[in-house]
């Protein structure tokens, strides 16, 4: 995957900086200082251009120019009124400079951000939500095609900022933790977008590897069938039993903060590939059951942000990685397994296997005294129904634990809608014949695969997130990355607060 690189710099002058593309935001029809700049020397270009009325600058509008100056190209970018210039309008300003950029031959680019102050946020946001974003569109494709489609020619741009508004170190800082995470946000993507047959629980395990080689902050520890059966992971071998790949439970310690601090941990769902099992689901659309370990795949991405970006803060992920197969070995509706917590489960629907891994994985997460505990899972059709691709599902033990996550995915545009987790609903988890069913009927299927979980999880503060809905998108087909933004933000204010 290419990369683009951001640097920040003050008040850049536009009749002596070399770039390949100048790219000016424009707000109505006032021009800002660089676009009076510009203008000027392209013997008024600009403002001709304006007068004519290809270009208004509203939003997303664009139109590119020849150059002047030191610069070969002006792009033009319409942000609309400065007075409803808010974040909202700044993404939509970043979407239009991608695809404006996408159309050249530009191999670099210098932009003025000095009037991108939004109405509801600063600067800075916006600086580290352009990096993100930008990275995250330049995202393409690779691995299982002859000719993938064209890469973002650009590789470099150059962000002229406001010295009253941020200094260079601070303007750089967002700019890095933008494109870190972005970086985080495709690897998500690239890791669900393999196919199954590649993608397996031991590739997991082997990128995990990967992650941690190299770095004495980050470690890597692969538990196999054998250890997980001595540990009593009865509900976590039943989905893999099946299968002919072994189930792998993929442990990484990240050590940036005090050893005394009790580290936050992400347990993520890896179903690999999902068939449903002897509860066989339906051919249509099967194929994309590969994006079943999107929950996997956002956390060793959010791992490795918070590895490039060295927080302070020490962080434990989890995930529980399994293929989940009809065969003669499958476990069969109605069958009842013993969970590492002692707990009895009775299997009414092998479909229903998310959360039989994360149970077993979320008990081995209290081995290490969490100061929270994150799980996210593509766990349910039901919060797809109830929310669409739009917000994942939250469900929370605790409500500061819960608006920490919720501000976070608010932060970074990678939102979370709180639901229920109302202790009413348990009842519609009751066996015959064990503790607990894995599934409780049709009414209220995301609320009651949350209150399944949260019967593992009630020695500590944890959230769940459902991300069936925001994972992939089905038209055009792929991985969105999405929590990453929304962890690594997440982790980076309890950074902030240690």
């Amino acid at each position: 995957m290419t990369s683009m690189t951001f640097t920040a710099r003050q008040s850049v002058d536009p009749s002596k900086t070399k770039t390949q593309c100048a790219v000016v935001p424009v707000f109505g029809k006032s021009l800002s200082a660089a676009a009076q700049a510009y203008d000027e020397l392209s013997a008024g270009a600009i403002s001709a251009t304006m007068a004519l009325g290809d270009f208004s600058g509203k939003s997303r509008q664009s139109c590119m120019l020849p150059g002047a100056g030191g610069a070969k190209r002006i792009l033009l970018l319409g942000c609309g009124e400065q007075k409803k210039f808010d974040l909202a309008a700044a993404r939509k300003l970043t979407e239009t400079l991608y695809n404006s950029l996408n159309k050249s031959s530009a191999k670099d680019a210098l932009i003025y951000t000095a009037e991108l102050k939004p109405q509801d946020g600063e600067l800075a946001t916006v600086l580290e939500s352009m990096a993100r974003n930008l990275t995250a569109l330049a995202y393409r494709y690779t691995e299982t095609v002859a000719k993938p489609k064209k890469a973002l020619a650009l590789s470099k741009l150059l962000v002229s900022s406001d010295k009253e508004q941020l200094s260079t170190k601070e303007a750089q800082a967002a700019l890095d933790s933008g494109a870190k995470t972005g970086q985080g946000i495709n690897t998500a993507r690239n890791l669900a977008n393999l196919p199954g047959n590649i993608c397996t629980p031991s590739y997991l395990a082997k990128q995990a590897r990967e992650l941690a080689r190299g770095n004495k902050k980050l470690s890597a520890t692969i538990l196999d069938e054998k250890k997980m059966a001595e540990l009593g992971m009865g509900s976590l071998l039943s989905v893999s039993a099946g299968s002919d790949e072994p189930a792998k439970l993929i442990v990484l310690e990240y050590k940036g903060g005090k050893a005394s601090q009790q580290p936050y941990v992400l347990v993520g769902k890896g179903i690999t590939f999902d068939t449903g099992g002897i509860s066989l689901k339906p051919g249509a659309k099967m194929d994309e059951m590969k994006f079943d370990m999107g929950g996997a795949a956002s956390v060793l991405g959010t791992m490795q942000a918070l590895r490039d970006l060295e927080l302070p803060l020490n962080v434990v992920a989890i995930i529980a990685a399994a293929e989940n197969m009809p065969s003669g070995r499958a476990t069969k509706p109605g069958d009842v397994v013993t969970s590492m917590s002692g707990k009895t489960i009775e299997i009414l629907n092998t479909d229903a296997e998310g959360r039989l891994v994360l149970c077993d994985a979320l008990t081995y997460a209290e081995r290490y005294k969490p100061s929270a505990v994150v799980d996210i899972a593509t766990l349910t059709g039901a919060c797809v129904v109830a929310l669409g691709s739009h917000a994942s599902g939250l469900y929370a033990n605790k409500d500061e634990l819960a608006e920490q996550l919720l501000a976070a995915g608010q932060y970074t545009h990678d939102r979370a809608w709180r639901m229920p987790l109302w202790d009413d609903y348990q009842k519609q988890l009751s066996s015959n014949f064990a503790d607990i069913a894995n599934i409780g009927g049709p009414g209220g299927g995301s609320i009651t695969a949350a209150c399944f979980l949260a019967r593992f999880t009630e020695k500590y503060d944890w959230a769940h997130l459902d991300i069936a809905g925001s994972a992939w998108d089905s038209s055009p087909k792929g991985a969105t990355g999405r929590p990453v933004a929304l962890l690594t933000r997440y982790l980076q204010e309890r950074a902030e607060q240690q």
